[in-house]
């Protein structure tokens, strides 16, 4: 497989000098296309800040992040939003929906501001419509679907223009045990097509159903353990 991201001693610094929050403490990872990685860790472990790093929300304060061979580490805000726009589908827990516009019209919104054709756009969101399951919701506003169909419509908003990689933020932490197997499922189905799945997650049941599982502590990655593929197919 290709490398798809390489951190390279990547450090962020919050507030420096004699109070300074060492957020990340030299960072190194390398992750290849077709990977499903968990990145666990408590609260105030790093795991946003990582993830922010990881989603072009933010840059280092020191080292080098390269994105589909692009170095990304110090590049503008604008600069910085055309490489989410490109190369990543965001999935948060809060769902990030809105309100007043229906299933059909939150996933086609980010095509429009990417300038994509009205035919084109309308194809590429029914399409993520139906890969997960709500082609019967397509008019239904956020408040007539239930938390876990709202997160399917995210995740559809995501993946609707096939972005390589998926950064999903704790994408189960406000969902019932039905909607959180529903979610992961479509999540690992979104790997087998041969996408990049990237999951944030405080919980270990959750962190256990990706192929790799990075722990981070104190700002420093303490374990990284690849599950034999056998395990998996076994789960």
């Amino acid at each position: 497989m290709a490398e798809l991201i390489a951190l390279n001693n990547i450090c962020k610094i919050y507030n420096p000098g004699e109070n300074e929050v060492r957020a990340l403490d030299g960072v190194s990872l390398v992750i290849d296309e077709n990977e499903f990685v968990a990145i666990i860790g408590q609260s105030g472990s790093g795991k946003s800040t990582l993830m922010n790093m990881l989603g072009c929300l933010d840059i280092p304060t020191s080292g080098v992040y390269m994105l589909h061979g692009q170095d990304v580490s110090h590049m503008t805000d604008d600069e910085l939003s055309d490489v989410r726009n490109k190369e990543i589908g965001f999935i948060f827990q809060g769902f990030n929906l809105i309100q007043n516009l229906t299933a059909l019209e939150n996933v086609e919104l980010p095509l429009i501001y990417r300038r994509v054709g009205r035919r084109e756009r309308m194809k590429l969101s029914l399409e993520a419509l139906r890969k997960v399951g709500l082609e019967n919701r397509l008019h239904h506003k956020p408040s007539e679907m239930s938390g876990g169909q709202q997160q399917r419509v995210a995740i559809a908003r995501a993946i609707a223009q096939a972005p390589p990689v998926i950064l999903a933020d704790e994408p189960t932490g406000n969902l019932d045990s039905g909607s959180t197997k529903e979610i992961m499922e479509i999540l690992k189905g979104l790997h087998q097509d041969g996408r990049t799945v990237i999951l944030i997650t405080h919980d270990n049941e959750i962190a256990g159903q990706a192929k790799r599982v990075i722990k981070i502590k104190d700002g420093k990655i303490s374990e990284d353990i690849i599950k034999d593929t056998t395990d998996i197919g076994a789960e």
